[in-house]
């Protein structure tokens, strides 16, 4: 599931993304933006679409979901995670 969540992140092809790592389903975003608080903003809008991330460092955000996630949240979660990014734009 952490090898087909990093990919469906990469194939949103943000702007905003500077990098995507980790391992299993620990990973992390880190954010490409003028704003040093867009990661902070960036999180509030995930959480406002349903999705819970942590911030942590100025610039990254923390993924860390369930261990039994499926297939089918992995993508909701990365649909989310690209609507929320165009609130960046």
């Amino acid at each position: 599931m952490g090898e087909l969540l990093r990919s469906d992140l990469r194939s949103l092809q943000s702007k905003h993304i500077r990098l995507i790592r980790g391992k299993g389903l620990l990973n992390a975003i880190v954010i490409h933006h003028p704003d040093k608080d867009a990661a902070w903003k960036l999180c509030l809008s995930l959480k406002e679409n349903g999705l819970l991330a942590k911030p942590t460092h100025g610039d990254k955000i923390r993924l860390a979901p369930p261990l039994i996630i499926n297939d089918e949240q992995v993508r909701e979660s990365v649909r989310i995670i690209g609507k929320s990014l165009l609130e960046l734009d």
